[in-house]
């Protein structure tokens, strides 16, 4: 694998300590997007329900909290690029982003506040709350059960995120949800009951927490994150995932198509451009598939080093083509994975 980037010239290491980095919510480019939310919150008539904001190293919303994390490497310009480099994918590349990932967790924020997975008509529409929650899922792309708001079909993997992601939806300043969902029954229902038990909640004050709740969201996990170093959010050795065999075959029948002519001069490396569409394709993937960055990233990465070790080049005037077939290749490769758990299910391995 190639070795993980690193940014000696912001001084970061993976065992760089995240108490050195001296990072906080206040004064960073943070602080006036999650002024712009509260406002949001504001005009929702849900500012009772305002959730803390912290630090931590992914978004989450600890359950039973009020609390909403928010990852520390949003809090820094070069720590957002060194996450990236590292993952392949920003979850708030940019204010617009960050706000969109706020909406959902604040649903998360707003069903535990008023306890609305208790309810009878929540469980029908989205599920038990008690579910076992899946690390891995197997997304239904374009299901018109579920609403689409974050990368993935999120609201496929758990009642609690279909919650979040329709409740997002709902948030969302100037989206006219029920245009948009209007032929989707299932979906524009559960819209609609979220509409209607917002308006019930507006302006009342968040349930207390039962006696038995774990004490999830008490301020402990900023400090815990804290305590480690970069290395333990990322690992020493970049993104994780072994290498695929039996790409070569893959790779020159897609290119075959923008191959170049006997001129030298008329060709341009294949690896090269891979490498330069690498931020936009994983996230695309993912966002469509539901196959995570952590995988798709070395899968690129080792598409490019292949391409590279093979020669493979292209012409100038094929480049768009050349992107067609890259993103084709990788989400056809990534799709096979994510309902087969192999990019070359039995048999069907590229040579």
């Amino acid at each position: 694998m190639t070795p993980p980037p690193e940014f000696p010239e912001a001084g970061l290491h993976h065992a760089t300590a995240l108490r050195d980095l001296g990072l906080a919510i206040k004064g960073t480019p943070l602080e006036p997007v999650l002024a712009a939310f509260d406002r949001e919150i504001d005009r929702a008539g849900l500012a009772s329900a305002r959730p803390e904001y912290y630090l931590a190293d992914e978004w989450g919303v600890p359950f039973p909290s009020r609390s909403i994390a928010i990852p520390f490497y949003l809090a820094r310009p070069d720590l957002t690029a060194y996450h990236a480099a590292r993952t392949g994918l920003v979850e708030g590349a940019g204010a617009a982003d960050i706000l969109r990932y706020l909406r959902h967790e604040f649903g998360h924020v707003v069903n535990y506040a008023y306890r609305l997975y208790d309810r009878e008509e929540w469980a029908a529409r989205f599920g038990p709350f008690t579910r076992p929650y899946p690390e891995e899922y197997r997304p239904r792309p374009f299901s018109r059960e579920f609403v689409r708001h974050l990368p993935g079909w999120y609201a496929q993997k758990h009642p609690d995120e279909d919650w979040a992601e329709t409740f997002a939806v709902w948030m969302t300043p100037g989206r006219d949800w029920r245009a948009e969902y209007g032929v989707w029954p299932v979906a524009l229902g559960k819209l609609e009951y979220c509409d209607r038990v917002m308006r019930e909640v507006a302006g009342t004050p968040p349930l207390p927490f039962e006696a038995d709740d774990d004490g999830a969201g008490d301020g402990d996990e900023e400090y815990d994150f804290f305590s480690g170093t970069l290395g333990d959010v990322y690992g020493p050795a970049g993104p994780g995932g072994q290498d695929v065999p039996g790409l070569d075959g893959a790779l020159r029948a897609a290119f075959e198509d923008a191959a170049p002519g006997n001129d030298p001069a008329d060709r341009r490396p294949v690896g090269s451009l891979i490498r330069a569409v690498e931020s936009e394709l994983v996230a695309n993937v993912y966002r469509w598939t539901g196959h995570f960055p952590e995988r798709t990233l070395p899968l690129v990465r080792q598409l490019a080093r292949r391409a590279d070790e093979l020669g493979q080049v292209y012409a100038p005037d094929r480049e768009r083509a050349a992107v067609v077939a890259v993103t084709a290749l990788v989400t056809g490769l990534a799709m096979n994975h994510v309902y087969t758990g192999e990019y070359f299910p039995a048999g069907g391995a590229g040579g």
